[in-house]
């Protein structure tokens, strides 16, 4: 895992605060496609928790992972009972006990692509339902997407995580569904869009910024610069555009 990946742990507690968490709607579209009720689940780069808990208030028994101390101990503040959490990265998941559901939410890009899928095919039942889930979040008006463009350019040309495998954003399968099809280990890869608008002022919308990675990958003093540069140009609210582009993907039994 990059030290771009583990670059969250210095502000989970900020990550718990700014970052939007998930809405029923998706705990929906994962269940349809499942098609029958799931119990155990495991989860991939759980950070603060956002998603595990809201399958795990749905009953579903959860079980975690994430790498970084800070971000687990923040998650670890208001867990559910049904919670296990353990400390470890994707890759040193060892097979042995297997889920009816393998996620990940906003984290997938940060596990190697080496032996992706069969580490995840393993973790699953014989026909345990693999989801994927997250998007970038942008700012709704063209106009002050553009005025922050201006002022982020300086210290940044983009804060956006471009596609793992290079699929072009007009693409009609998105990564990782575009692996998914590639994979001999999982059939009946789907794709779906939970549509998302927020309103944020203007201080928690600079407070989600810091939770972004590219800028955390700045020296502090660029780092504050540039939220200040930004900050500046922000109306009082401003309106997100923070759709959730689903993937899903089923195990198969042979």
């Amino acid at each position: 895992m990059s030290a771009r990946a583990l670059s969250f742990g210095a502000i989970a507690e900020a990550y718990e605060r700014f970052r939007p968490g998930y809405p029923e709607e998706l705990f929906d579209v994962v269940m349809t496609y499942a098609g029958r009720p799931v119990r155990t689940a495991l989860e991939i780069g759980a950070g603060t928790g956002k998603a595990t808990r809201l399958f795990a208030d749905h009953g579903v028994a959860v079980t975690a992972t994430e790498p970084d101390a800070a971000m687990l101990g923040e998650l670890n503040r208001a867990v559910p009972a049904n919670v296990t959490t353990v400390r470890a990265a994707f890759e040193d998941l060892r097979p042995g006990e297997t889920y009816g559901l393998v996620y990940a939410a906003a984290a997938l890009h940060w596990t190697r692509p080496e032996g992706r899928w069969s580490r995840a095919a393993a973790l699953l039942e014989p026909e345990g339902v693999f989801a994927s889930f997250g998007g970038q979040v942008q700012l709704a008006d063209s106009t002050v997407e553009e005025s922050v463009r201006v002022a982020r350019a300086p210290f940044l040309e983009s804060d956006e995580i471009p596609s793992p495998d290079g699929t072009a954003p007009e693409e009609e399968m998105q990564w990782p569904g575009t692996e998914l099809q590639q994979s001999p280990l999982f059939l009946d890869i789907r794709q779906a869009v939970v549509k998302r608008r927020l309103t944020m002022s203007a201080p928690d919308y600079a407070g989600y910024l810091s939770t972004v990675s590219a800028y955390l990958q700045l020296p502090q003093a660029k780092r504050q610069q540039a939220y200040d540069a930004i900050t500046r140009v922000l109306p009082e609210t401003v309106e997100i555009a923070a759709d959730i582009i689903v993937h899903l993907a089923r195990r198969r039994s042979g």
